[in-house]
């Protein structure tokens, strides 16, 4: 059966309080102001002299946990028009190839994580630059002070780096557009800090879960067993960001994938035993030739279209017209327990305007996955990004899994900051 995650808790301000001892969802609310803290601190640690430099001939981003996904932002902006390779590292040993002409950035929040402080250390002694992110009085900064690099502080307050993202990504954005590697202006940062701040708003812990999406998300979430799939290259961060965020957060293991590529993968899992097509038969039975992989042939789909607001979050339950294939009458108490229902949060991004023959083809697979889903018995949920610059519709759709996520820790009675298991590891390991 499905855990039980007590909705009436998510509505009791003061419960969420009680129980989120170190004020996750006020951390997560902070990430407008850690954006235009962030700029503040990179001005005053001299970010700009890394545009005064010459250009490195390669970047390598070592980051770690929580700080992981500063990496994979980097390289998703950098790739489309970065003159140099941006590769990510999470640890020793670092690339035969690093030196002198090279640029390493190491992102810790306390500035001690082992493999990006051992990732700089290396870096220094080969004679690489070095741009370092981290606490300001740490083993991280006097490693780059001592190499003449840029060190960022994280300013005070940041007790985690699932909640502190922002202030770990800004200063490596303002370093990467330094560079040329991306387009990441002031303006451009502006409009995201705008953008979490009118997410913080919404997914605020006094609005009622019927109006806030990022509750209703936790809700559907917890009745089902989540596959995250993107529908391309910027909402895959989003994914691997909702994948760490549902185990770490919310103690909830999900696969995440992207499309095109994870297509199979993911509409293989509409075939188990988590299913119930709607004609009543086993897993499996519905004609699933819609999916086309490899060189994908999207001549002959129509791509679907549901009204809904720019942004917002639209559940589709299994099948048409709200059909999910399930005895709604089923008493779980009096008939056999029910397995877990399959989720398939769905990430998509804005459309292209105006759309391209690669958007098209993208939207019908997305939407012929979607559809399949349904007539297989899955509950389809969907997070839409906002209009903006590729960055702002990012921020957008992090905001929303990372409130989504704490909020089912919440419902659930875990704690999302504290884990007795990790606790347990760091003791054992030392």
């Amino acid at each position: 059966m499905a855990p039980y995650l007590d909705e009436a808790l998510l509505d009791d301000v003061e419960e969420l309080v009680r129980k989120d001892s170190r004020d996750t969802l006020r951390a997560l609310a902070t990430a407008g102001a850690q954006v235009r803290e962030g700029v503040t601190l990179a001005e005053e640690a001299g970010i700009e002299r890394l545009g005064r430099q010459d250009r490195p001939r390669a970047v390598v981003v070592a980051a770690l946990g929580g700080s992981a996904l500063v990496a994979d932002v980097l390289e998703l902006l950098a790739e489309p028009g970065s003159p140099v390779p941006v590769q990510a590292r999470r640890n020793l040993p670092l690339p035969g190839w690093v030196g002198p002409l090279d640029l390493v950035v190491a992102v810790s929040l306390s500035g001690r994580a082992p493999g990006p402080l051992a990732v700089a250390t290396e870096a220094a002694r080969r004679g690489a630059s070095l741009l370092t992110v981290g606490a300001e009085d740490s083993p991280l900064a006097e490693v780059c002070h001592r190499a003449r690099g840029v060190h960022v502080g994280t300013g005070h307050g940041r007790a985690s780096s699932r909640t502190a993202l922002w202030t770990l990504l800004t200063p490596v954005l303002l370093g990467g557009h330094a560079l040329g590697l991306l387009q990441a202006p002031p303006s451009v940062l502006a409009e995201v800090a705008t953008r979490l701040d009118e997410q913080a708003e919404t997914h605020r812990p006094s609005s009622e879960t019927f109006v806030n999406e990022a509750k209703l998300l936790a809700c559907q979430l917890a009745e089902t067993i989540p596959v995250v799939l993107a529908d391309g290259p910027l909402t895959g961060v989003a994914a691997n960001r909702a994948s760490a965020m549902l185990a770490r957060t919310a103690r909830v293991p999900a696969l995440c994938g992207e499309l095109p590529d994870a297509a199979g993968q993911v509409v293989a899992c509409f075939d188990g035993p988590f299913t119930t097509p709607l004609d009543g038969g086993r897993p499996g039975t519905y004609d699933d030739r819609r999916i086309r992989l490899g060189d994908i042939d999207t001549s002959e789909w129509e791509p679907r279209h549901f009204d809904a607001p720019e942004g917002s979050l639209m559940e589709h339950p299994g099948g048409p017209e709200g059909e999910s294939g399930r005895d709604v009458f089923a008493d779980p108490f009096l008939d056999n327990p029910s397995m877990p229902q399959l989720g398939l949060l769905l990430l998509r991004d804005a459309p292209v305007d105006p759309p391209t023959r690669e958007s098209t083809q993208a939207q019908a697979l997305t939407d012929a996955v979607q559809q399949t889903a349904r007539e297989a018995g899955v509950r389809v949920m969907e997070v839409a990004a906002g209009p903006g610059a590729p960055l702002t519709r990012l921020a957008g759709q992090l905001a929303t899994v990372d409130f989504a996520t704490t909020y089912l820790a919440l419902g659930l009675g875990l704690d999302p900051a504290v884990s007795p298991h990790v606790a347990d590891l760091r003791d054992r390991t030392g």
